[in-house]
């Protein structure tokens, strides 16, 4: 498709055409490609004819080059640039589609007239089946550069003419148009198919840029939505310290616009600690570090991971951390771990007036901000209204933080209460220790056994309390803390502030609302729910085996004063349990023998002793004189307190005489 020689003789080209058309015989020095095209032109076209082109009408045409307007788009910079090279040969430039239409004519005035008056024009389709042998249809089929000059043309019509074309593909290889040049024979020169090839290349690299950075966007959009997916905060820079990306979550827990962050310098806007920059300038990845990071002057806690960008062995060309507030993962943690268990005020069994009081008074405080302090003996359940309050409460979400203040010494309830920081005291953790504050953030923690609390401690805990702010030991910062304080005794904090043993200022913070829980004894109707409620959860994983209780049990379980309430209740229930035939009830026998003999321990005696009437302890106490004065009666009314005559009417109620505390009486 390239004359083998310039200048061209077309004369000669004139005549091997004119050969071919009479005798379809193989004419010399024509390229075999272009008597291909001939041959599948000759039974379809009268070579002297003009040919019959299909044209798009006007609205079809719109609808082709708005459908290939990003080839428009980039072809016609390229054209124009071409044009100006080639402006003196009177030459058009063409643009085709990868069907043959014209899609743009750009280039000399009188070529362009010329070209309309031959019908080459946008919307008309310049195939070989209806133009015959022609560049650009070659170059559509042959998926190569063509040039047809002269008599190459099939058509008469055309032999004044010479035109170049290149096919243009895209990346995927597949073809979507044609470049080509028009001109008049006489001015063929060998350098048009280079020109066309240039420019057809030039388009495909621009194609394949286009690709490429589309490719680019969409990879940024979709690392952009996977970073905007992910619940924590991501903060990435390069070498330089420059922030590249930065997430939503990060730009959140720093209260930072990633509009003016992205691009610059991390440094300028957070300051890092010693172990960050330490583990930056080694290239050391970090994980599940307690950082202490300030944005801006303002200090901000988070846990951190951070993880070096590396290619092979090479240094890190930048670094990746993930955030997470430090609240966050304490919730985590007690979410998972089951620190929030699921009681509510149904839990408080009863139907009481003291039980009903206790539930109403539970559910004021849940709505409110204040305090909380629980007041009442040991095992009425001060654990399960602490708990409830949390979960109807607005942080119930929150993390619900269990404390006994009994069970820490002296020596290290600070350490545990505030936390410490690393290194603060020998035997310290290396990563030191939240406070009990810090792990309650958001939420709610409960104070069991508050009067034990040392003296000492008592302004120290009401400060974090009053200020909502916690320094751990050995530490510096000072760290914020949002926590709703329920606190619960057995004893009278107000005996207690007027005997000096515990501070006024602590009492009035911790009893916004005061909540008396009362005894078991004080609500004894309550008691059959009650059995029934703690023997429906003990065998809760067979009902069908759930134990009763018999008349005469529960009579004597009502006549038993509990001292250590709902808690020793749950104690004889299980141990009778234990001793019933699967089927049977609970009978007197299966009771502990306290609940029998009506006994309790009494904290000045070794073993569980009855309960008595007042008979019986007036009974009691005229034997245990009796014996102390071996039956002598004036030392007897002394001891009692009681006159001589009170004293004889008495032990002839109860049947005594003198004669029964003598040694050998």
């Amino acid at each position: 498709m390239q004359p083998t020689s310039y200048p061209l003789d077309l004369q000669i080209l004139t005549a091997r055409w004119r050969t071919f058309i009479e005798t379809r015989a193989q004419p010399d020095a024509v390229d075999p490609v272009v008597v291909s095209s001939w041959r599948r032109c000759a039974p379809l076209l009268n070579p002297f004819a003009q040919p019959q082109l299909a044209r798009l009408n006007e609205q079809a045409l719109r609808r082709l080059l708005i459908s290939q307007f990003d080839l428009l788009a980039i072809a016609r910079p390229v054209m124009e640039d071409i044009f100006q090279v080639i402006e003196g040969d009177r030459s058009l430039m063409v643009l085709l589609d990868n069907t043959g239409c014209v899609l743009l004519t750009l280039g000399d005035a009188h070529m362009e007239e010329e070209a309309t008056r031959l019908g080459l024009t946008p919307g008309t389709y310049w195939d070989e089946g209806r133009v015959g042998t022609n560049a650009f249809a070659l170059a559509l089929a042959e998926r190569m550069p063509a040039q047809v000059v002269g008599a190459e043309h099939f058509l008469a019509c055309f032999h004044h003419l010479v035109d170049a074309a290149a096919p243009i593909f895209q990346p995927s290889g597949r073809p979507i148009g044609v470049l080509g040049i028009l001109g008049l024979g006489s001015m063929s020169h060998s350098h048009s198919t280079g020109i066309v090839v240039a420019g057809a290349r030039a388009l495909e690299n621009q194609l394949a840029a286009d690709v490429m950075h589309l490719d680019a966007n969409t990879h940024l959009t979709l690392l952009n939505a996977t970073m905007e997916s992910i619940a924590d905060g991501v903060l990435a820079w390069d070498r330089d310290g420059i922030v590249t990306q930065m997430n939503r979550q990060a730009a959140e827990l720093l209260t930072l616009n990633p509009r003016l962050v992205v691009g610059h310098p991390l440094q300028r806007y957070v300051q890092a600690p010693a172990d960050l920059r330490e583990a930056m300038e080694l290239g050391k990845p970090l994980r599940d570090v307690e950082a202490h990071l300030l944005v801006n002057g303002r200090p901000v806690y988070c846990m951190l991971n951070l993880k070096p960008i590396r290619i092979g062995d090479a240094p890190p060309i930048g670094f990746l951390a993930t955030l997470q507030p430090i609240q966050q993962i304490h919730q985590i943690f007690y979410r998972l771990s089951g620190a929030q268990a699921a009681m509510t005020f149904d839990d408080l069994k009863g139907k009481s007036a003291d039980i009903q009081r206790v539930r109403n008074q539970a559910r004021g405080a849940a709505r409110g901000r204040g305090n909380v302090l629980l007041q009442g003996e040991s095992g009425v359940g001060k654990h399960v209204v602490a708990r409830a309050i949390h979960n109807a409460s607005s942080r119930a979400n929150g993390p619900f933080i269990a404390v006994n203040c009994r069970a820490f010494p002296r020596d290290l309830f600070l350490s545990e209460f505030l936390g410490y920081e690393s290194g603060a005291f020998s035997g310290a953790r290396v990563e030191g220790r939240p406070s009990k504050f810090e792990l309650a953030f958001g939420g709610t923690l409960f104070l069991d056994e508050v009067e034990t609390i040392p003296l000492e401690f008592h302004s120290v805990l009401g400060r974090v309390i009053e200020t909502g702010e916690v320094m751990r030991l050995g530490g510096t910062r000072v760290i914020p803390v949002n926590v709703r304080v329920i606190s619960s005794t057995d004893t009278d904090l107000d005996s207690l502030v007027a005997e000096g043993a515990f501070q006024a200022n602590l009492v009035y913070r911790l009893s916004s609302i005061v909540i008396d829980m009362p005894s078991l004894r004080q609500r004894r109707e309550d008691l059959p729910e009650l059995i029934d409620t703690i023997l429906g959860r003990m065998h809760a994983s067979q009902p069908a085996n759930a134990a009763t209780v018999t008349p005469e049990a529960l009579h004597l379980m009502k006549k038993y004063p509990w001292p250590g309430n709902i808690r020793e209740l749950e104690s004889a229930l299980e141990r009778a349990s234990s001793l019933v035939a699967s089927g049977q009830p609970i009978d007197v026998a299966h009771l502990p023998e306290s609940v029998r003999r009506g006994a309790v321990i009494v904290p000045t005696r070794e073993k569980a002793e009855p309960v008595l009437n007042m008979d019986e302890w007036n009974r009691e106490a005229l034997i245990r004189a009796g014996w102390a004065t071996h039956g002598n009666l004036t030392e007897m009314a002394h001891l009692l307190g009681i006159s001589r005559t009170t004293l004889w009417r008495k032990m002839r109620f109860f049947n005594l005489t003198a004669h029964h505390f003598q040694p050998d009486g």
